[in-house]
């Protein structure tokens, strides 16, 4: 094996090694949360599309009104 070889195994050996460090270090959210979470996402996007297609079938009304 060349040295530029070593050095790129060992490079990703290292990285790996602090990859696996750092994830044991995360906080998973628990099922519950999670589908708490996943449950506000759908509700927050629902609205937000309700909310601009409202603002735009109004603005499409508006401007139909003003061109006849």
């Amino acid at each position: 094996m060349t040295p530029m070889e070593k050095i790129i195994n060992n490079s990703l050996v290292r990285y790996l090694r602090e990859v696996r460090e750092e994830l044991r270090k995360v906080s998973w959210p628990t099922q519950k949360e999670t589908r708490a979470y996943t449950i506000l996402v759908i509700a927050i996007c629902l609205a937000v599309a309700t909310y601009f297609g409202l603002l735009d079938w109004a603005l499409t009304s508006a401007v139909a009104a003003l061109l006849k």
